[in-house]
């Protein structure tokens, strides 16, 4: 389980650059726009000077083991640890993988995965599914948990709660779903939106104060977990690590994946989960096309129980509890 981290944990920077590659554009079109073509010929020069730094600090360290998580600030290190010869360990969250951790994979002793392995093309010798270390705070809530949760967060307990959340940056086009179908959403049942910071004054401008139906927050800094358990239906973007933790919590979840992302990852992500009839996926752009959409489908989760009960048993089927510890198994035994 994860109980926090040792502030005192020391920090090293390097630099370093990524690829730029966008899944909702066409390779031609990517390689004849400037602002793109300019910035990964930068970003090659940043890589090369970040494997500089790396052999330079693990030179000095000598390191047993070299733990990645993948992006593209873990290459230059990789390369690094590769060259030295120092086992390297990678945890791949997403059901895809990127770029680094493709070519890491090649070199790693050892590679844990998010998802079920046939997602990925890793070596079955090496990799082992431990899902993703998580907080033990999300856990399946007891009805009474859930109850006495929405008494916290000041929501009716006698009526369903949806909760909407775009991610910690927030999610502009969802956002602006909400605040057209916010009337047809609370005829299902309270809603909580967390906005993020950049569209709050915006929405605020656009929606009812804070009630007992309707609540909208810019970012919770903490209680994320207990406003998660008070959900009866939680709509969010395809991040791995949400997904695992509303797993954890069997929580049925409607996923929007963000289909913009470099290499589609929350699109391959929630593909995952749905094709088991673990989550609902809501189409983004059909979604802005006709708010309906969304509304629609929680409507669907909401007005049929055991529906919702059957993709929180698939969706739960999917939690490692013992993710961490596994991760941690790994590391030490990869070490010489």
């Amino acid at each position: 389980m994860v109980h926090g981290f040792d502030k005192n944990i020391q920090v090293s920077k390097i630099v370093s650059g990524k690829l730029r590659r966008y899944h909702n554009i066409s390779t031609i079109k990517q390689l004849l726009t400037p602002s793109i073509l300019f910035l990964n010929i930068r970003d090659i020069f940043l890589t090369l000077f970040g494997i500089f730094q790396s052999f330079v600090k693990l030179i000095i360290w000598r390191p047993d083991v070299v733990f990645a998580k993948g992006g593209y600030v873990c290459l230059p290190v990789g390369f690094a640890a590769h060259v030295l010869r120092i086992p390297i360990v990678i945890h791949d969250s997403d059901a895809h993988p990127g770029l680094t951790n493709r070519i890491l994979g090649i070199w790693a002793k050892m590679i844990a995965t998010g998802a079920p392995l046939e997602y990925y093309s890793y070596s079955a010798k090496k990799s082992v599914y431990t899902g993703i270390p998580i907080s033990e705070e999300f856990h399946e809530y007891s009805a009474k948990e859930k109850s006495d949760a929405k008494s916290r967060w000041g929501v009716r307990t006698d009526k369903p709660l949806i909760v909407i959340t775009g991610g910690g940056l927030g999610a502009q086009r969802i956002n602006d779903t909400v605040a057209v179908a916010l009337e047809d959403l609370l005829g299902l049942g309270s809603v909580i939106l967390i906005s993020g910071s950049k569209q709050y004054d915006e929405l605020r401008s656009l929606t009812p104060p804070n009630n007992n139906k309707f609540q909208m927050h810019s970012f919770i800094s903490k209680d994320m977990a207990s406003l998660l358990g008070a959900a009866d239906v939680v709509i969010t973007r395809a991040g791995a690590t949400t997904i695992f933790e509303l797993a954890a919590m069997a929580k049925p979840t409607i996923l929007i994946p963000n289909g913009q992302l470099t290499g589609g990852h929350q699109v391959k992500n929630a593909n995952v989960y749905s094709k088991n009839g673990a989550v609902r996926v809501v189409d983004e752009n059909e979604m802005v096309e006709d708010p309906q959409v969304l509304v629609r489908s929680v409507k669907d989760v909401l007005g049929n129980p055991e529906i919702s009960r059957q993709m929180a048993i698939r969706f739960s089927e999917f939690s490692r509890p013992d993710a961490a510890k596994d991760v941690a198994d790994m590391v030490i035994s990869s070490i010489k």
